[in-house]
């Protein structure tokens, strides 16, 4: 059950299918600029999205909002060293704010970042300032039906290859994101993150962590890799912080706070270079585009989130809810994580060309359905097109995820995401796909347009 009860509701709106269709008209099948209030189930994000706990509020409360060397600030630093181990904390108002400062002043242009997966902000971060972002996911990332349990490991031997090939010295970092989001929000291993340290070092290269999900990487790390089973979620989360050289994160993720995020880093130099950015771009130092109210209830959520009995119930729904998708008769992205699950949108509209992205058909039909809204992880999010519409690359698989918010949704809730998948999949084949008609030439699939096919 949850570790937790209910003091403040909030009531979720209750629409219907006409007006559904209609909203879908108006923002031409983009899922991003529905209005809030015409959303009932929203699985679009995890960031940001979860409820913040008695001690978080009361935590605010305690918000010193002085302009430089709040109270607020030495007890988010405090905190955040301690987790981490690392001697420079600077806030950030939130993951992609961090990224940038922190690749701002680490690469040049010409430079090259490997990860196991970057995700779309973070690619776009890196290829913003001139640079190249690779991935190089383990293999057994390919397989979606395999019950694996690491799959979000980065490929060891693709790392090593590149390190000590001809575009070795362009090689400026390596950024491993745990749980690996961008592949299907799969975990990391505690040994494959050591080995790729360790490749790292002989190598020059600093190894960063892309963190916002840290302590559902650290549960799940407890449950599968051998030699952890007796540790608790901290005690690997620790481990990990201080195998790599810093860290980005978002902590409107695994921090459970509304907004905030922050830059960790052993190097002084590049930690100097990183506040020179801040000031200059975000805030000063000590609240990075933060109030001091934020800098406390992130400090608060860093703590709970690695409770295990908070990790366990997040599990648990997760779990309930992909079995709720399987007996739908629609398949998931194989073992589910915590934060989201994975719709293999592809396999259960195969009618439905990549170019036509099934993906997207289907987190509309989600939404014309059952008034749930979720992101398509697929060809609209990754492929490209020439100006006739025709595919030049399409997405090696074609998702829809399923964020699931921190404390937010009850099981029944997940129920009648069951439901409507339920439904959706008995009348599979009437589905159709869509067109676009009006994108951006970076991060396309917020702002794009468009109409059925």
């Amino acid at each position: 059950m949850e570790p937790y009860r209910i003091k403040v509701v909030e009531p979720i709106p209750i629409t219907t299918r006409e007006q559904r269709e209609e909203a879908l008209k108006r923002v031409h099948y983009n899922l991003f600029d529905l209005r809030a209030d015409e959303v009932t189930i929203d699985l679009l994000s995890d960031s940001g999205t979860g409820a913040l706990s008695a001690a978080q509020l009361a935590a605010g409360m305690e918000g010193d909002e002085s302009y430089a060397g709040s109270r607020s600030f030495y007890r988010f630093r405090d905190t955040v060293a301690e987790l981490t181990g690392y001697p420079h904390i600077l806030p950030a108002h939130q993951g992609r704010a961090a990224e940038r400062i922190l690749f701002s002043s680490l690469l040049e242009p010409g430079s090259i970042v490997l990860s196991n997966t970057h995700f779309d902000t973070t690619r776009a971060n890196v290829e913003l300032a001139g640079c190249q972002a690779r991935d190089l996911p383990c293999p057994q990332a390919r397989n979606l039906d395999s019950e694996e349990p690491f799959k979000g490991n980065i490929d060891l031997e693709a790392l090593r290859r590149e390190l000590a090939g001809a575009d070795g010295p362009k090689v400026a970092a390596v950024v491993m994101t745990i749980t690996n989001n961008g592949g299907g929000g799969q975990p990391v291993s505690m040994e494959n993150l050591r080995q790729a340290a360790d490749l790292c070092r002989r190598h020059g290269v600093p190894l960063l962590l892309d963190a916002a999900r840290f302590a559902e990487n650290a549960w799940l790390v407890t449950r599968h890799e051998a030699g952890y089973q007796d540790r608790t979620p901290r005690q690997v989360a620790e481990e990990a912080f201080r195998l790599a050289d810093g860290c980005m994160m978002s902590a409107k993720k695994d921090g459970i706070v509304h907004i905030g995020g922050f830059i960790g880093l052993k190097d002084p130099e590049l930690a100097e270079k990183c506040e020179r950015l801040l000031i200059a771009t975000e805030g000063f130092a000590t609240y990075g585009g933060l109030a001091g109210r934020d800098l406390d209830m992130m400090a608060q959520g860093l703590l709970e989130v690695t409770e295990p009995s908070y990790l366990a119930e997040r599990a648990d729904i997760a779990a309930h809810l992909a079995q709720r998708v399987r007996v739908a008769g629609v398949d998931i992205l194989e073992p589910p994580g915590l934060h989201a699950l994975y719709l293999n949108a592809g396999r259960l509209f195969p009618h439905i060309p990549a170019h036509h992205y099934p993906g997207h058909a289907l987190s509309c039909q989600l939404y014309l359905e059952g008034g749930i809204r979720s992101a398509e992880l697929g060809s609209l999010y990754l492929g490209e097109e020439d100006e006739d519409g025709n595919p030049v690359k399409s997405a090696p698989y074609e998702l829809v995820r399923l964020a699931l918010p921190r404390r937010v949704y009850t099981r029944s809730h997940y129920d009648h995401v069951g439901r409507t998948l339920e439904g959706i999949a008995k009348k599979a084949e009437s589905v159709g796909g869509f067109r676009i008609v009006d994108q951006s030439p970076i991060l396309r699939h917020f702002r794009v347009k468009l109409q059925p096919v």
